[in-house]
C-alpha cells in the first residue's frame, strides 16, 4: 500500500472542508490461523485485512469514518462521513489532537524471518502441539483445540499538528485445551505461548502444562463452606486484576464509573503490591512505541507500596483533567475510533516461591481457576464467581476442589495480600504473581 499517496489524496479532500484538526491512520497485516484434530488440519485461515481511519475535528465536533478501500470514491466519502459526524456531535472544548513528541526505542518487535518460515512448519508446530499434550499421561484422551497462530502487521499514524509515527511487528501464538479422564471424571486444562518470534515459542512446555493442569483436578471433591486463607495463582490473580484495571482509566474516573474515584494517594492496596501499566515491556503483548492517537507509549507505576499514584490518560481525558496522556489511547481495529484502555498491565513480581506461601496455611485453598469473574461488580469490586483449585491442610496440598465459590470485595482482597510471588507472568493484557491472601469467603457443600 502506498501510504504516502493515499494519505496526500485525503488530506487534499479535508481541506477543502476547512477542518480545525484531523487525524490519519493506517492498518495492515497479515494474519494466519492453524488448528489440528487427530493429527490432521481441522481449520486453515488466512487474511490481509488493510484500511484506513481518520477523525476529523470540525466546529468543536469530533467526526469518525473509516474505509477498506483505496478507491478515490471510497476515500471521498469517507471524508464526508466524518465532517458530517463532527457536524452532528455536540462542541466539546476537550476533543483534541496530541502534538509531536520522541518515542521510544523498541526492539524486538518485528521477527525478520517469520514471513520465510515454510507453512509446514508452522502446520508442524501445531501437530506437535497436539502430539505432546496427548501423550503427556494415558488419562488425557482427548484436545478440544490445538492451534497456531500469527499476525505481522504494521501501523501507520499522522495529524494535523505534526505526529508521524509508524511501526510493525510479528507475533506468534499456540494454545491447547486438554481433556483429562479417570473414573468417569472429566477435566480441563488450558495454557498458551506467545513470542513476537517464531522461534520464541515453546509447545512443548505449553503442552505439558494443559496437560498437568486437566491431570491434577482429577478426583476433584467438594468441601465445606469456610473462611481461610487462599492461594491465588498467577492465573487467577491476573483475572481479577483484569477486573480491577477499567477502574484507573481516567474516563472511567471522570464518569463516576470507577472504584478508585476520589482515592488518589490513599493507601488502597497492600502495602507489598506495586501495579503497573507499561506500553514499552520488553516481550509485552502490546508494546508498541505509541499509542492508538500517536502519543508515546509509557511506563506509568500506578500503584506504589499499596498507594494509589496515579491514573492512566488519553489526550482527551488528559486535557480535560488538566494532565498530559499516558498513552494509553487503544483501537480495536480499523473500524473503530480510539478509545482508551490498558497495556502491558501487571503487578511486580515478588520473591516469595508459591511453595513458601502453601506451607504456612493451615487449612486453606490454593485456588487455579475462576469461572464468571467478568461478572464483578466494576464499581463496588463485589464479585461471587465459581472457582477450582486445591485443599490444602498443614502446609500440603491434599487434593483437587471443585463446585466451589469464592465472595468478596476486589479491593479488600488486594489489601489483604500477605505475599507476593516470584511467578509472574501475562495472561492477554493482564501479568500478576501469586498471590496469598490472608481470608476469602468460601462457599462448598
Amino acid at each position: 500500500m502506498d501510504v504516502e499517496r493515499i494519505t496526500g489524496r485525503i488530506e487534499k479532500l479535508l481541506s477543502e472542508h476547512a477542518p480545525e484538526g484531523y487525524e490519519i491512520s493506517f492498518a495492515t497485516s497479515r494474519n494466519l490461523s492453524i488448528e489440528v484434530k487427530e493429527q490432521k488440519i481441522d481449520t486453515f485461515r488466512c487474511s490481509t485485512p488493510a484500511g484506513v481511519s481518520i477523525r476529523v475535528l470540525k466546529s468543536g465536533g469530533m467526526g469518525f469514518s473509516y474505509s477498506t478501500s483505496m478507491d478515490d470514491s471510497a476515500l471521498s466519502a469517507m471524508v464526508e462521513n466524518a465532517v458530517v459526524g463532527a457536524l452532528n456531535q455536540t462542541p466539546d472544548p476537550d476533543n483534541c489532537f496530541p502534538i509531536p513528541l520522541d518515542y521510544p526505542e523498541i526492539d524486538g518487535l518485528y521477527d525478520e524471518t517469520l514471513s520465510s518460515v515454510p507453512e509446514r512448519e508452522k502446520i508442524g508446530r501445531a501437530l506437535e502441539l497436539e502430539m505432546l499434550a496427548l501423550g503427556a499421561d494415558p488419562r488425557v484422551r482427548r484436545l478440544r483445540k490445538a492451534r497456531y497462530g500469527e499476525a505481522e502487521y504494521e501501523i501507520w499514524i499522522r495529524n494535523s499538528l505534526g505526529v508521524n509515527g509508524r511501526y510493525r511487528g510479528t507475533s506468534v501464538s499456540c494454545s491447547v485445551n486438554a481433556v483429562a479422564e479417570e473414573g468417569g471424571d472429566s477435566q480441563t486444562g488450558w495454557d498458551f505461548g506467545f513470542s513476537n518470534f517464531f522461534t520464541g515459542i515453546r509447545v512443548d512446555e505449553v503442552a505439558a502444562s494443559a496437560a498437568a493442569k486437566a491431570l491434577g483436578l482429577l478426583g476433584a471433591r467438594r468441601i465445606p463452606t469456610m473462611r481461610c486463607p487462599a492461594v491465588l495463582d498467577n492465573y487467577v490473580a491476573s483475572e481479577i486484576l483484569e477486573v480491577l484495571a477499567p477502574s484507573f482509566l481516567a474516563d472511567n474516573i471522570q464518569k463516576g464509573k470507577s472504584m478508585l474515584a476520589d482515592r488518589l494517594g490513599t493507601g488502597i492496596f497492600s502495602a507489598l503490591l506495586r501495579i503497573r501499566d507499561d506500553g514499552t515491556l520488553p516481550g509485552g503483548m502490546a508494546t508498541a512505541p505509541f499509542d492508538a492517537e500517536g502519543v508515546p507509549h509509557q511506563d506509568t507505576l500506578l500503584v506504589e507500596n499499596g498507594i494509589l499514584r496515579a491514573f492512566l490518560y488519553d489526550s482527551y481525558t488528559a486535557r480535560k483533567q488538566g494532565a498530559a496522556s499516558t498513552g494509553n489511547a487503544a483501537r480495536g481495529g480499523t473500524k473503530s475510533p480510539p478509545r482508551m484502555g490498558v497495556s502491558n498491565f501487571f503487578i511486580e513480581n515478588g520473591a516469595t516461591p508459591r511453595t513458601e506461601m502453601i506451607r504456612g496455611i493451615d487449612k486453606g485453598v490454593l485456588l487455579t481457576d475462576v469461572m464468571g469473574m467478568h461478572t464483578a461488580n466494576p464499581i463496588s469490586g463485589d464479585f461471587s464467581v465459581g472457582a477450582a483449585g486445591f485443599y490444602v491442610e498443614r502446609g500440603e496440598i491434599l487434593f483437587p476442589v471443585k463446585g466451589i465459590a469464592i465472595a468478596g470485595n476486589i479491593l479488600e482482597l488486594f489489601r489483604n495480600v500477605e505475599m507476593v510471588g516470584d511467578d509472574m507472568r501475562f495472561y492477554g493484557g493482564a501479568g500478576s504473581p501469586s498471590l496469598k491472601i490472608g481470608a476469602l469467603d468460601i462457599s462448598g457443600s
